[in-house]
């Protein structure tokens, strides 16, 4: 079975959208730092605002578009799933745990036993 191409265009308006947005988060961010003298609440409010601004102008793009899309097709999917029922969990946790207490006992002893062997029986060392 093949896999179908995928081909992105990318047109010049979104590489500027998405250099606008870039140039909107270093601004917000340089006008948080060169408000200095103002009182903090300005400083955030800019920040929030042109964050904002740079967000906006991000999801106009087609980069923007295709996120909301596979956040879209992403709930779907999870709308989909058939999730265990509180009995089926328990047991499930249960097992997970008795398993992990056999596995914990297995590795103590065998390593208990060649402690053993190894510095009783052939190094003499106790």
């Amino acid at each position: 079975m093949t896999q179908p191409q995928v081909e992105t265009v990318t047109s010049g308006a979104d590489k500027a959208k998405l250099a606008l947005a870039g140039v909107l988060v270093v601004g917000a961010v340089a006008a948080f730092y060169l408000l200095n003298q103002q009182d903090l609440w300005v400083r955030v409010a800019a920040l929030i605002v042109a964050l904002i601004a740079a967000v906006a102008v991000f999801f106009t793009s087609e980069p923007g578009k295709q996120l909301v899309a596979f956040g879209r097709e992403s709930v779907r999917e999870v709308k989909k799933v058939v999730w265990p029922t509180r009995k089926e969990a328990m047991q499930m946790t249960g097992y997970v745990f008795a398993f992990v207490v056999v596995m914990a006992l297995f590795l103590w002893l065998t390593d208990k036993t060649l402690e053993w062997v190894l510095y009783d029986l052939i190094l003499g060392w106790r």
